[in-house]
């Protein structure tokens, strides 16, 4: 129980500490934001095809998401309300998405052996919108209103 708790702060405190630092964003106009147009079943659509196999098909996570593996890297998270992926902005959500865990984080100073693989390669930042758009509308409402909510102040801390 220790470790579990141990490392669900550990991830916490880095991911924490990469929102504060704005890292990748200095460069920017400032953070990316979601365009106005998202397309939902696009979106699902890609989940399923792109993060369906680690994240789960109903968003579930792998199974002890909290608790290293053998290698260090924490198993895939779930992006239902169970998990933590709502307690960030739109930005980090993005960034993570598009450069992957490790590069993500890299960028902003941080060292994390994340299994999170980036997909700016092989989708456009408007599908990896569609994805974090779909994800989003599963949310109960007021999961989706603290989540914007973080993402209001991180567009402010990001100007």
């Amino acid at each position: 129980m220790k470790k579990t708790l141990f490392a669900l702060l550990a991830v916490t405190a880095v991911l924490g500490a990469g929102l504060l630092a704005m890292g990748p964003f200095e460069a920017q106009a400032g953070p990316p934001k979601q365009p106005e147009t998202i397309d939902l079943a696009a979106g699902e659509e890609l989940y399923a095809e792109n993060c369906a196999s680690c994240h789960g098909v109903n968003l579930e996570g792998q199974d002890n998401w909290r608790s290293p593996g053998p290698d260090g890297v924490l198993p895939a998270p779930p992006h239902d309300q169970t998990g933590h992926t709502w307690h960030h902005g739109d930005a980090l959500i993005f960034n993570y998405t598009k450069l992957g865990g490790k590069a993500s984080l890299a960028e902003q100073g941080i060292e994390f052996n994340s299994g999170m693989p980036g997909f700016g390669e092989a989708l456009s930042d408007q599908e990896i919108w569609n994805i974090v758009g779909f994800i989003k509308s599963t949310w109960p409402e007021r999961v989706q209103e603290v989540q914007s909510v973080r993402t209001e102040s991180e567009q402010l801390r990001g100007k």
